[in-house]
């Protein structure tokens, strides 16, 4: 079969022929119909030296929407000839940049009543979205909330997924080509961070109060804005660094609270991790089986080009999301 394989010697990624891998324990084979491309994926040098014995058959790929065509356990109701999505376990190296993948059966999700195409584009970002906002900040209890980064793959899930429980204030930052991009999914406030003080318009949109609640999808100076522009008792989720209160203004009286968020970590701990991945997955399929979430801006691509995208990818010269797609199987 063909895969893009990931060498780490020369942090190259590789169109390669493998043998189609052998499912075992709870796995199952699939066929993949679409794969999408995420930056976790481009960033496997900071964190390959995590993964046991890689070797140069490393296949990378999480977002996929495929055909279970093996299922050798009875320990599953998964049935051959299902379609499927899924969130792959981001240190197994048979990953879904390939003909064909392996999957745990117990993070299965039945396909959405949507094309593959944007099905792929939704597991670690929509997913993600879900688990920040629902299962972290509730975000069916509040009024107000800021998204940093509210025109990436998180942040315009995260939009949708406010509006669609209601929440009054939406303030997403974003640069200006994007102003109208986040407004048409739903962000009632944009400020232009290039142009914009952060905090300064936040204070004015919320008459001095602060958000309820906010979602860093940037790192760096937004973990900061974020965490400062929360109101008393407010609450954060930080998704890209290692958060560190002490850096915050008076955090500890102001009782704040920040929450840290990595869904693919949940395949390192057992079955309440895994039901955390799977429960994300079933209830943001529903809102996409309901029509409530709008398709990001996706560019279909060969699996021969998936090497010289993740490249782009990674130097952040790629504008919405890049699936790769299987026409032909060997």
């Amino acid at each position: 079969m063909k895969a893009i394989t990931y060498c780490a010697n020369s942090d190259q990624f590789q169109l390669q022929d493998l043998s189609v891998p052998q499912p075992r324990n709870n796995q199952v084979l699939v066929k993949v119909l679409a794969c999408g491309l995420n930056p976790v994926d481009t960033k496997i040098v900071y964190w390959q030296s995590l993964v046991k014995d890689m070797g140069t058959d490393f296949v990378v790929g999480l977002d996929v929407v495929g055909e279970i065509i093996e299922v050798p356990t009875n320990e599953t109701s998964w049935q051959v000839g299902d379609k499927v999505l899924f969130h792959g376990n981001m240190f197994d190296k048979h990953g879904g940049l390939a003909e064909y993948c392996l999957q745990d059966s117990r993070t299965l999700t039945a396909m959405p009543n949507i094309p593959d195409e944007f099905a792929a584009s939704t597991p670690c970002a929509g997913w993600t979205a879900w688990r920040a906002l629902v299962d972290k900040l509730r975000i069916h209890e509040r009024d107000s909330l800021l998204i940093t980064g509210g025109s990436g793959g998180v942040g315009s899930f995260a939009i949708q997924i406010a509006k669609h429980y209601g929440v009054e204030t939406i303030i997403v930052t974003c640069s200006a080509k994007n102003i109208d991009y986040v407004k048409q999914l739903g962000a009632t406030h944009v400020i232009n961070y290039q142009t914009q003080d952060v905090l300064e318009e936040v204070n004015r949109i919320t008459l001095n109060k602060g958000v309820d609640v906010a979602l860093d999808c940037v790192g760096g100076k937004s973990e900061l804005l974020c965490a400062n522009a929360l109101q008393f008792d407010g609450e954060m989720v930080e998704l890209v660094e290692t958060a560190d209160l002490t850096l915050y203004t008076s955090a500890k009286a102001r009782g704040i609270t920040v929450h840290q968020l990595s869904l693919g970590a949940g395949y390192a701990h057992g079955d309440l991790g895994r039901r955390s991945i799977l429960n994300a997955g079933l209830s943001f399929n529903k809102l996409l089986n309901q029509r409530c979430i709008q398709p990001p801006q996706i560019r279909v691509i060969p699996l021969q080009e998936a090497s010289e995208a993740l490249i782009k990818l990674r130097d952040k010269r790629t504008v919405g999301k890049v699936i790769v797609t299987f026409n032909e199987h060997s």
